[in-house]
């Protein structure tokens, strides 16, 4: 099947998170594509019911593009510890309680951690998920993998960046200059595949 192209102009970004739409916006910046989040437009937040990445970026891409009338790009990405089964996985937002207190996470991590006694090995994935108000929707996944490092270090990044280390690093997401971050996190992995099938004109 082939991809569709998305024009320029204004593109919703279904996220309420302002660190996740500042990291979509400065990858956008180059396509002539005007961002707004979800948040700025008052659209509510979905229930997140899928049980995979893909499965719930598709869910907020539709409803934010259902409820605007214009193309929406929504995000769904996590932690996946291997000591921990996958965990957080796609409730990695959740396990900073209903403020999503990111600290609180990170500590809850690093306690089940140390109860598994497993491995240290861990890795990010974003699936990213392009949808239209006629239906149609595009969805790539992108993973960096690394390991979980305690106590955190940085104050750089969001959500779990202080805690990360990529395979090959000496600093974690959360030390690392965003822009370059931006080159090579999961996020960056899944947003080459974006642009190559639906920016790249």
């Amino acid at each position: 099947m082939t991809s569709r192209q998305l024009e320029p102009g204004p593109l919703v970004i279904a996220s309420h998170n302002p660190g996740k739409v500042r990291e979509i916006a400065a990858l956008l910046g180059p396509f002539g594509v005007e961002p707004v989040s979800a948040g700025d437009l008052g659209l509510p937040e979905p229930e997140e019911t899928e049980d995979s990445f893909r499965g719930n970026a598709e869910l907020k891409a539709v409803a934010a593009t259902t409820a605007s009338g214009k193309p929406a790009l929504a995000d769904d990405s996590g932690l996946v510890v291997d000591a921990l089964g996958g965990a957080p996985g796609i409730y990695s937002a959740r396990w900073g309680g209903p403020e999503k207190d990111f600290d609180l996470a990170m500590k809850r991590v690093h306690e089940e951690m140390t109860k598994s006694a497993g491995p240290d090995s861990a890795h990010f994935t974003c699936a990213l998920s392009l949808a239209w108000p006629d239906g149609h929707t595009e969805t790539f996944e992108g993973h960096v993998h690394g390991r979980i490092v305690w106590p955190p270090r940085g104050n750089r990044g969001f959500g779990y960046d202080p805690i990360f280390q990529r395979e090959g690093d000496d600093i974690t997401f959360g030390e690392m200059d965003p822009d370059r971050k931006h080159e090579l996190s999961h996020r960056a992995a899944a947003f080459g595949q974006l642009v190559r099938a639906c920016l790249d004109r």
